[in-house]
């Protein structure tokens, strides 16, 4: 068994505040710990950038890959507008 550890950066440029930013990014969280992942906002105080810290189990290396474009999908899909860039390690 593998732990998968991501850092996912995302650019919002429609956002205008961090109350809006906060509400976006809970929908986010909300739906990835529905898929077994742990997440934790690691975002500072500038409201139009974001920083999701993500962690998982992989059962293999073949897992992990297939989780991370997984995840790759279902941010771009919810994020249309946004940026996002996604860092990863597999131990």
């Amino acid at each position: 068994m593998l732990l998968v550890h991501a850092l996912i950066t995302v650019d919002l440029p429609y956002i205008h505040s961090l109350k809006g930013r906060r509400k976006v990014l809970a929908s986010i969280k909300d739906r990835l710990k529905g898929k077994n992942m742990a997440v934790a906002d690691l975002s500072g105080e500038y409201a139009k950038e974001a920083v999701l810290a993500v962690a998982f189990f992989a059962l293999g290396h073949n897992d992990a890959n297939n989780k991370i474009a997984s995840l790759r999908r279902f941010l771009e899909e919810s994020l249309p507008e946004a940026s996002l860039t996604i860092d990863y390690e597999i131990l």
